[in-house]
């Protein structure tokens, strides 16, 4: 079931794109409510969205006595298409919203082979599917208003199949993609996409797993994570990395990957594939 409320009804603004107000998947714990906490402060009405009620409650209810923002409240189960559907309505619909955070996703544990088709399904569908119908709702009416930003939310897992987790790395690998391609067509626009790569940080998301977080090693908080993202959405990173200490080290990775998108273009077979020695 999904429920629609607001903590006092969003104002119309004459300035409603100045401070515009963010819409925010995955808001009731982790990263998504550290989010909320940090938008709100800067003023910032907000729109949460996930399937826990109670707890988006009691998170709007602090963050408007705390800040004065008009907060409202869906809950929904972004796997589901007619719930999804909504959100995807509010986002073309409502002018006010300039900034999407992508957050919700999950993971599950086990290797491949353990893993069930229907519980990757939901992965994909979560971890994908709902981020690039979100996206896809929003941008639109970004550019035509020549303004606005689309976070979505990744993984340095997407960077690393090293890892072992094979499918959720390729959600994230996704995400990564879809964001540096948004950025190439939306930028001109004045559309600012940023993709935020999370290592092991402290969220429920190692339940789900089956992890215990409390045993594994350099840990990220939360709290840390977001003011990390933050700054690099501040300054208009296209990609933030907050655990990585050289900044170089990724530029020297888009270095060599954009070092070979003209040998991309040859017409045929590289010299080393026309020998079978």
């Amino acid at each position: 079931m999904m429920i629609v409320m607001n903590i006092e009804p969003i104002s119309e603004k004459s300035n409603a794109m100045t401070i515009p107000s963010v819409l925010i998947t995955g808001a009731s714990t982790g990263i998504g409510a550290a989010y909320a906490e940090r938008f709100a402060r800067r003023g910032h009405d907000l729109v949460l969205v996930a399937r826990d009620k109670a707890r988006m409650e009691a998170l709007a209810a602090r963050l408007h006595q705390e800040n004065g923002v008009a907060i409202d409240i869906i809950q929904a189960d972004l796997t589901q298409p007619a719930e999804l559907a909504t959100v995807e309505t509010r986002l073309r619909d409502d002018a006010s919203i300039g900034i999407l955070v992508n957050n919700a996703g999950t993971a599950i544990g086990g290797s491949f082979i353990e893993q069930s088709t229907d519980d990757v399904a939901r992965l994909v569908a979560l971890n994908t599917t709902a981020l690039l119908r979100l996206a896809s709702a929003i941008a639109p009416r970004l550019a035509a208003a020549g303004e606005g930003a689309i976070v979505n939310i990744g993984s340095v897992v997407g960077l690393a199949p090293e890892f072992g987790m094979t499918v959720y790395g390729a959600t994230k690998a996704f995400v990564l993609f879809l964001s540096q391609g948004l950025s190439l067509e939306l930028a001109p626009k004045g559309v600012y996409v940023q993709a935020v790569l999370p290592a092991t940080t402290r969220t429920e998301i190692w339940e789900h797993v089956g992890a215990d977080v409390d045993t594994l090693s350099n840990v990220m908080e939360v709290d840390d994570l977001v003011d990390a993202a933050l700054v690099g959405f501040d300054r208009r990173e296209l990609v933030t990395i907050p655990p990585l200490p050289d900044a170089g080290q990724w530029d020297a990775l888009q270095a060599a990957r954009q070092a070979m998108l003209p040998n991309y273009r040859n017409e045929h077979p590289a010299e080393r594939y026309r020998s079978v020695a």
